[in-house]
């Protein structure tokens, strides 16, 4: 979502502030803005609606804009249009006083109502102004900008990271946050904020996550936090461990095929420090067989392709632990009043460890006594600090909005954590457990092997890319499966796309078949392939146009019916959605390429959506 950079230092700031936000293209915006403090001009803002290459563009790079303490945003529109007015950094009343703003605060209209009593004139359709307004408000009562933070942020309600600047202070940048992602790093020429590390990894990896209530006072040459009582704290510093080379192309026409092409990297970093001497080792977690025991539900909750991974989990958890699992939308989870208690294992699932509603689910599970385990990829994110239990899936840096990697490491993860526990139950006979664990070893070269023949999947998308409407089907982890490809064609291509459990087609989706529809009929899970098959065979009856994805065991049966097929290798049915999925998400991408998409910033989406 929204992302957020700041800058104080010993060198012009606007270059920097451009350059960081460039990083930040792939969390998804419709404006951008930067904000400089200039010795002898004040506060200079330049903002638009569109992409950063206009804002570059009529700056000159930055280079129209001098000083060396600044702001910049882009934004993703919650509250007002995308237009330039709307657009990030926004100014107070008499110009002094700039500021960029993601979360969403909740009693804005209250607030505003009563500046604009006061005399207030708002130029902008969002409550991030109010703040801005609000500050200026209190900045005329008391005359101490961080006196007028606090008071400003005792009065707002919801969530927020904060970028503040102010013309009276020339060296200063205050920053603040509550539910939403802000990183302070310590450079060399100054320091920074952030919400993300991609932004300023180029500058430097040591870093501070700022918690909850923190408020921080940056210079060129400290940073001061406090708590929300304005007292003093002690930084905490850690440091950033990937390069900023995962963050770029690397000669790739788009950051989603590099990070396709990166899985079989990325799952083998996920698996080899878990596996040893062919027993799954969590050193994260310290479960006990006696705890294992007590467990009477466990809960899998996140929201998108997280809420697939959980998905396929839930069927490999119950066939594994022989306990009820339930996948829980975050969004529904907190609003449903969910039967969970002191004997509930919540498992919340996110990639950047900052989606709002998986934060806010994992903090009603928490208050209902639950226990928590959070599967996530960035070290120090707010879910991986406040879980009781955090294991990393160690992807690397996804730029991509559309998730693949981040989705495949989560998957194999999960299955890992399964057979954990698992063995601590005694619900699984010592030969499977072997038996998933060396399947488990032997995915990355699968996934290379794939990877191998992407040309197959690209000339299949080159045929089927006019299609409007596309259904995916598919039974038991097929379906599951499923869910995952159909919303990656939908996300990048634009494409209409559901996933139906085949078993269900009579049930109304068939009236929906007609002569030259595209169904992706995916059969590669062996228990049901003949059923699966029947369902090939009905809406081939009715004229529709099938794709099918199975395994070589079954290939040639398949062919006999369908279109056209793609082959993927055999593995433990546990693990095969772990490479089923690998074709999909290159149909997807190809489709999308044949289609003009802007494949790595899709329309309307943000990668870490940090509001509701």
């Amino acid at each position: 979502m929204c992302g957020i950079i700041g800058f104080v230092g010993r060198e012009e700031a606007a270059p920097v502030l451009l350059d960081g936000l460039e990083r930040m293209e792939y969390r998804g915006y419709d404006s951008a803005g930067i904000a400089v403090r200039s010795e002898t001009k004040g506060l200079q803002v330049r903002k638009c609606k569109g992409r950063l290459k206009v804002l570059a563009e009529r700056t000159c790079g930055g280079r129209d804009l001098k000083g060396t303490l600044g702001i910049g945003h882009t934004r993703w529109a919650t509250h007002g249009e995308p237009n330039d007015l709307n657009a990030h950094p926004h100014v107070s009343e008499n110009g002094r006083i700039a500021l960029v703003h993601n979360g969403i605060i909740e009693n804005y209209l209250e607030l505003k109502e009563h500046l604009i009593r006061q005399g207030v004139q708002f130029t902008s359709e969002t409550d991030s102004e109010v703040v801005a307004q609000l500050l200026e408000f209190h900045y005329r009562e008391c005359g101490n900008m961080l006196e007028a933070v606090g008071r400003v942020l005792r009065r707002i309600e919801g969530s927020y990271a904060l970028g503040i600047i102010c013309a009276d202070y020339p060296n200063a940048l205050i920053a603040a946050r509550k539910d939403s992602p802000l990183i302070i790093g310590c450079g060399e020429t100054g320091n920074f904020v952030a919400s993300d590390a991609t932004a300023i990894i180029r500058y430097t990896r040591d870093v501070i996550y700022m918690e909850d209530g923190q408020i921080a006072v940056l210079t060129a040459d400290s940073v001061d936090l406090f708590d929300d009582e304005m007292l003093p704290l002690e930084a905490r510093h850690s440091t950033v461990d990937w390069d900023v080379s995962a963050a770029e192309k690397g000669g790739y026409a788009h950051f989603m095929f590099k990070e396709i092409m990166e899985q079989p990297e990325a799952v083998a970093k996920t698996v080899s420090p878990r596996i040893r001497e062919g027993r799954v080792v969590l050193d994260d977690v310290h479960f006990t067989a006696e705890y294992a025991r007590g467990i009477s539900r466990i809960f899998l909750i996140a929201c998108g392709s997280s809420y697939h991974v959980g998905q396929v989990s839930k069927y490999n958890w119950e066939r594994l632990l022989r306990r009820p699992v339930q996948v829980e939308l975050a969004s529904e989870f907190r609003y449903s009043d969910p039967l969970v208690d002191e004997k509930s294992l919540v498992v919340v699932i996110s990639q950047s460890g900052e989606t709002l509603d998986t934060m806010a689910a994992m903090r009603e599970a928490k208050r209902r006594g639950a226990r928590t385990l959070a599967v996530v990829n960035v070290v120090g994110s707010s879910i991986a600090r406040e879980a009781d239990d955090v294991l990393y899936t160690w992807a690397g840096p996804e730029i991509a909005v559309a998730t693949t990697k981040a989705y495949s490491t989560q998957l194999v993860l999960m299955d890992l954590i399964g057979l954990y526990l698992a063995e601590l139950l005694g619900t699984v006979t010592g030969e499977e457990y072997d038996a998933i664990v060396s399947a488990v070893l032997s995915l990355p070269e699968q996934m290379r092997r794939i990877l191998e023949h992407v040309q197959d999947v690209q000339y299949f998308a080159s045929h089927y890319f006019h299609h409007d409407s596309v259904f995916f089907i598919g039974r038991n982890l097929d379906y599951a499966m499923g869910l995952e490809g159909s919303l990656k064609l939908k996300e990048i291509s634009y494409i209409h796309s559901e996933a139906y459990a085949s078993g269900e087609l009579k049930h109304g989706t068939i009236s929906l078949i007609e002569p030259g529809t595209l169904v992706v009929a995916l059969s590669t899970y062996g228990a049901l392939f003949d059923k699966a098959m029947s369902n090939v065979v009905e809406v081939k009856a009715r004229g529709a146009e099938v794709l099918a994805v199975t395994t070589g065991r079954f290939s040639e049966k398949m062919e006999k019916t369908a279109d056209a097929v793609l082959v993927v290798p055999e593995t433990h049915p546990v693990l095969q959605p772990s490479l089923g999925v690998v074709p999909l998400q290159l149909f997807a991408y190809y489709v999308a390429l044949q289609r003009g998409c802007d494949i790595d910033k899709p329309r309307n989406l943000a990668k870490s959506v940090t509001v509701e």
